[in-house]
């Protein structure tokens, strides 16, 4: 296994342990990383695949019967129709500054996050067309949409337990438009061998993980990975100008 090969099945590795031992986090944690190894292109085409495909898994395990359909239609529409300019966006940047974009919406929606800050604009229907919204753009041009829809949630006072199964559901829209916007990334069939082995390997450390450590402390633990990753990824791009 090659140096960048051995990277990217850690970084998809960590991000899968830590989606399925705290609900959250493969888009926050592998994405700065998967810029930095792959470029912006395939890192965020990747995260889009792979988390799209964790959501999957975990609606198949029997959450889809807690989604609530009519909440999410706003949502899931409102992204339907700002991934393409998520998508434009990325393409018409260079790349350190499509790098200080990104970096800087990955360190914005951590901290918003880790604030749990409540905005008046996010609430009743109009609030999740906004989230949705925002959620959509920021999830094809960076591959990290879910922080609007978690804020979201905040202000509408959803609880964890009601907000994962609506929060895999919109993941799995969301990462449907942004792939088929984004496109696959172009990696090596061994490559894509290592990606999926690391996505399995890393469902079946984050439940054994799941049990062990307390929830608060796993999720502060993501969030900081995801903060630190962010803030490197605005340096890059400020390196670059």
């Amino acid at each position: 296994m090659t140096g960048d090969n051995a990277l990217l099945t850690a970084i998809v590795l960590l991000g899968s342990s830590v989606q399925w031992l705290t609900g959250m986090g493969f888009a926050l944690v592998a994405v700065p990383a998967l810029i930095l190894l792959l470029g912006p292109t395939d890192g965020v085409a990747l995260a889009n695949c792979a988390a799209g495909a964790i959501c999957v898994v975990g609606l198949a395990g029997g959450g889809w019967r807690q989604v609530r359909a009519g909440a999410m239609v706003p949502l899931c529409v409102a992204a339907a129709c700002t991934v393409p300019a998520g998508t434009w966006m990325t393409r018409q940047l260079p790349e350190p500054v499509l790098l200080l974009v990104m970096g800087g919406l990955v360190t914005v929606a951590v901290l918003l996050v880790m604030r749990g800050a409540r905005v008046s604009a996010l609430s009743g229907r109009w609030g999740a067309v906004a989230a949705g919204a925002a959620g959509g753009f920021m999830n094809s041009a960076a591959g990290v949409g879910g922080p609007p829809v978690s804020l979201y949630a905040v202000n509408a006072g959803w609880t964890v337990r009601e907000f994962v199964p609506d929060a895999l559901f919109y993941g799995v829209v969301v990462n449907v438009f942004s792939v088929t916007a984004n496109g696959v990334p172009g990696l090596s069939g061994t490559k894509w061998v290592s990606v999926l082995a690391a996505m399995a390997a890393g469902g079946v450390i984050g439940k054994g993980l799941a049990s062990r450590i307390p929830e608060k402390r796993a999720r502060l633990l993501v969030l900081l990975l995801a903060l630190t990753g962010g803030v490197t990824t605005l340096g890059k791009g400020v390196w670059g100008l």
